[in-house]
Parts: structure tokens; sequence; C-alpha cells
């Protein structure tokens, strides 16, 4: 297959859908949902067009990208005045919602694949529990919705990610037998302290330094025209490369590296970020493109009823119930709880944990390949034909009752 017949492909799909963005965003169907329809039409399985010589490595690292992109863009764009006001929320939603939606997860898998170890159903449960910031997007970004609610999904769906890295890591390593069961806790704890610490690090202080350095470059009018694409792409990869280089989390980077830049540049940041979030969609909808070609093959081999169950519990239960506990309390409205806990879109991260699982080859990534990809099938399905329907009625409500 030609590699220009791909590329013809990819630039008229990405033309034709660039002259109806803008519209379509103000519709229940999103960029992600065409996507990763064109893809599956487009692909090897149905007019073989399109077969991207990706493997699930390929896939991982594209997806890698797009996530870390994403995260420094939005938290770059977070309102801090907010988040001081809020931060109890995405603590809870962090500290007690994210283990309990792992402790479900987990549980159900438990129930619905017997076949499976423990560390197998551990894996479904911690790869499908952090939220994708790249599908969330057209809810947090979404003025119909009060501020505190955006500004709590965003802090939730860029750390989430990163604080299970750890977790991944520890259960691939102990499935492999590289470390006995008896070093396993000393090792949890080790994986968690480096990889979140040195993610931390890492973005704060090229977030800091970049920020200072942007800002008087701006001044001195030394960054002007065309260039003012670069700095934040490139800034955002720079924090993902390097904490991944040196075994850290680059997304927990991404994320702290974007909201410390937007600390630092609160002035000049806006004609930066307006720029690189283009970049940003651009990078996310290929993946979702490539994950549309690629995960035909698993929706036709792996469909069992236990599959199809487990990913809806996901998706609602899984999700929305250690929601509602961790919120209690809190005196939140019951429409706030329940749009808290549906918008909880699982994307990105889960492709490049799903990736990581298969590239070990461990006992079950059938099942868990097919367990994860219908969850994310479905997420990007129900979640963006739901998003500003619900965002729309739910921000009405709110407004009536001035919860802003």
């Amino acid at each position: 297959m030609s590699e220009y017949q791909i590329l013809s492909v990819l630039a008229g799909l990405a033309f034709l859908y660039s002259l109806v963005a803008s519209r379509l965003e103000k519709t229940p169907v999103n960029g992600a949902v065409i996507y990763v329809a064109a893809g599956m039409l487009f692909g090897p399985h149905i007019l073989g067009l399109v077969d991207l010589p990706l493997s699930d490595e390929g896939l991982s690292q594209l997806a890698e990208i797009a996530l870390a992109v994403c995260l420094f863009t939005d938290s770059a764009n977070a309102k801090l005045d907010v988040l001081r006001s809020v931060q109890a929320i995405p603590i809870r939603l962090l500290l007690i919602g994210l283990p309990l939606t792992i402790v479900l997860g987990v549980g159900f898998a438990w129930l619905l694949f017997g076949e499976l170890g423990l560390l197998q159903v551990a894996l479904i449960g911690v790869l499908l529990a952090p939220t994708d910031a790249s599908l969330g997007k057209a809810v947090v970004t979404n003025p119909a919705v009060p501020t505190k609610v955006r500004e709590s999904l965003n802090i939730e769906s860029g750390l989430n990610d990163g604080i299970c890295v750890p977790l991944i890591l520890f259960l691939i390593t102990i499935a492999e037998g590289s470390v006995e069961m008896e070093e396993s806790r000393g090792l949890v704890w080790s994986l968690m302290v480096q990889v979140i610490g040195i993610g931390a690090v890492v973005g704060v202080l090229l977030g800091a330094v970049g920020g200072f350095a942007l800002r008087a470059a701006t001044v001195r009018r030394w960054v002007e025209g065309t260039w003012i694409q670069i700095p934040i792409i490139a800034l955002s990869l720079l924090c993902f490369g390097l904490a991944q280089w040196i075994g850290g989390s680059g997304f927990i980077a991404s994320f702290l590296g974007g909201l410390t830049f937007g600390f630092f540049t609160k002035r000049h940041k806006s004609q930066f970020l307006k720029a690189a979030e283009g970049t940003a969609d651009v990078f996310a909808m290929l993946t979702w493109f490539a994950f549309g070609t690629l995960v035909l093959r698993f929706l036709i081999i792996g469909l069992q009823w236990q599959v199809f169950v487990y990913a809806v519990l996901s998706l609602t239960v899984v999700r929305m119930l250690p929601v509602a506990l961790c919120l209690i309390g809190k005196d939140l409205q019951r429409d706030t709880i329940l749009f808290l806990g549906w918008f909880g879109p699982r994307g990105l991260a889960s492709i490049v944990f799903l990736s990581m699982v298969v590239a070990k080859e461990l006992p079950g990534t059938e099942t868990i390949v097919s367990a994860s990809v219908w969850t994310i099938l479905l997420s990007v399905v129900l979640h963006g034909i739901s998003a500003n329907p619900l965002a729309s009625v739910y921000g009405k409500r709110a407004t009536a009752r001035n919860d802003i």
C-alpha cells in the first residue's frame, strides 16, 4: 500500500473535517467519534484504503504525544483563582474517588472474567480508571458548565493518569515475575515516589523556566509571526520527554508544567495557547483515526457478553458510584454529582496503558484487550454524543439556581 494513498486519505479527511469542525463542536457529533468511525471505514477491514504501519507500540507513542500536548494546554488555561476555591473537589476525586474506582473495576472484572488471575483483573481495573482530558475537552471548555465543575474535571483528568502510571508499572513487573512478592510492597511505594515525584519536579521547573523565558521574549518582541505556534508544543513535549527519560511520569510533568507556565504568563499566554491547541487537536484526531484502523479486529473477535457488560459497568457504576461517595458532605446538588460522575471518559491514557500491557504478552491479554477496547469505544460514542446536550441542560439548571 502506497504511503501517498494513506497521506491522501488522511489529508482529505482532515480538510473536510476542518470545514465543518466549528459547527460540529455545537452538535452531539464530536471529532473523536468521526475519526474513529473513519478509521474503521478506511482501515484494512472494510475499504482497505489505509493500513497504517503502526504496531501497538506505535499507537502508544502517538497517544502519548497527543495526551502530553493536550494536558499541557488544558492546564495552562486553568483558572487558578477558581481552583483555590474548589480544590477540595478534585482532591477528593483523586485521593478517594480514583482508588474506589480501581477497587470497583477490579471487583467487577474478577466476577465477570473468572478465568483470569488477580494480576490480570487488577490490570483491567487500573488501566481503565483514568479519565481522558482530550475526550473531556467538550465539557471542560463549555461555558454553559459552571466554572467550578469544569476546573474540577480538568484537574482530575490531568493528574489521574499520572497517578496510575506507577500502579501499571508495578502490576506489569509482578506479572512478569521480575520481583518476588515479599519485595512488592516496597516496590509500589518507591515507584509512586519516583514516578510522581520526578514528574512533578520536572514539570514545575520547566514550566517556570519556560514561562519566564517566553514572557521575556514576548516583551522584547523576539517571538512573533509563525514562531508563536512553536514554543508551547516544544515545551509540552520537553516536559513529557525529559520526565520519561529520567524515570518520572511524563503526564504529571506535562500537566503541572502547563499549570506552572500559565501562572507565570498570565498576560501573554492566550496568543500562544490558541496556536498550540490546534496542534493538540491534530495529534488527538490522528490518534483516534489510528485507533479506528486497528480496533475493528478486536471488536470482531473479542465480543462476549461479559466484555460488553463490563464496558457498560466501567462507564457507569464503576465511575459514578465512587464519585458520589467521595463527594459526600460537599453540599453539591444531585445533578452536579451525576454530571461529575458521568463525564469520566476513557481514552488516550487507557490506550497508552493497554499498549504497555500488550507489549509484555502476559497471560489473559486477549480478554484485557477486548474489555479495554470496548470500554474506550463506548466512551468515545456515549460521552461524545452526550457532552453538548447534557452540558447545555445542566448549565441552564445551574444558572437558574445561581450555581456558578
